[in-house]
Formats: structure tokens, C-alpha cells, sequence
């Protein structure tokens, strides 16, 4: 399981020109689910998000996690983010899990996610989406559970 984790001052899921989801100071956080992905990679990328320390203290010190600074999270499934584009120049994406496992596991993350009782808005699985953003920092942060150890 990959994810692009930006810190955010706001943002939003448009579909179909209408506003779906947006949040203020927070994560952005693009998900990626690979095939080989289960609860255990769920489970451990919520909690390193959760506690996850890249919000700036009253010393401008990365200290803070998103519960620290009553923040919110933006979850936005994106395949893409399972691209290799090490051969040629098109991106293969056999390592992307099929759709059902995929929207399952999606799923289960913002559900775990919610039970940390952190604010968690999300796009639509599968729908073609405009997503906006006023990045932090900017500050841009990539998790990949096979790379947890």
C-alpha cells in the first residue's frame, strides 16, 4: 500500500464540476493498493498517519501530528500511484489490485481511520476526479507499507 501524504492548509474532491469533499488544515492523502496489500498494510499506514509528526510547533519544529492540530484528512484512492515506469515510457500497472479488492481495502482504511476520532473526508472510489489543494510547506511526504521495516 502506497500513499502520497501532502500537508495541507485546504483541500478538495470535485466530481462531475460538483464539490464532493474538502477539508481545511490537514492531510491530503492519495492511496494506492496493490495487490498484495491486506488489513496488516491498512492497519499500519493508519497508524503511522495518524502519528505521523509534520505539523510545525510554536518553534517551527516538524512536532505535531494531524491529531495534535485538530486536523483533517482528504482520502482519495489513485491506482496510478502503483505505477513502475522503469520500462519504457508508459506506466504498467500490474501491481494494482483488482477493482473489488481494491475499493474493499479502501474501504477498511477510512473506516480504521475514522476510529482514530480524526475528521476523515473522502473522494469517490473509481470516479474521475478533480482534486485541489493548497499545499503546506509544501510539504510531501510518501509512505509504502512494503517499505515499513
Amino acid at each position: 500500500m502506497r500513499a502520497v501524504v501532502q500537508r495541507v492548509k485546504e483541500a478538495w474532491v470535485n466530481v462531475d464540476q460538483e464539490e464532493r469533499a474538502r477539508i481545511a488544515k490537514g492531510l491530503l492523502v492519495l492511496l494506492g493498493i496493490e495487490k498484495d496489500d491486506n488489513h496488516t498494510d491498512v492497519s499500519w499506514l493508519v497508524k503511522k498517519l495518524v502519528g505521523l509528526r509534520i505539523f510545525e510547533d510554536s518553534d517551527n519544529r516538524m512536532n505535531l501530528s494531524v491529531r495534535d492540530v485538530k486536523g483533517e484528512f482528504l482520502v482519495v484512492s489513485n491506482f496510478t500511484i502503483c505505477g513502475d515506469c522503469r520500462k519504457g515510457r508508459r506506466p504498467s500497472f500490474d501491481k494494482a489490485a483488482p477493482v473489488e479488492q481494491a475499493k474493499g481495502l479502501y474501504e477498511d482504511f477510512c473506516a480504521e481511520l475514522e476510529q482514530e476520532e480524526v475528521p476523515v473526508k473522502r473522494g469517490i472510489f473509481q470516479a474521475r476526479m478533480e482534486v485541489g489543494l493548497i499545499n503546506d510547506g509544501p510539504v510531501t511526504i510518501l509512505l509504502d507499507s512494503r517499505k515499513r521495516f
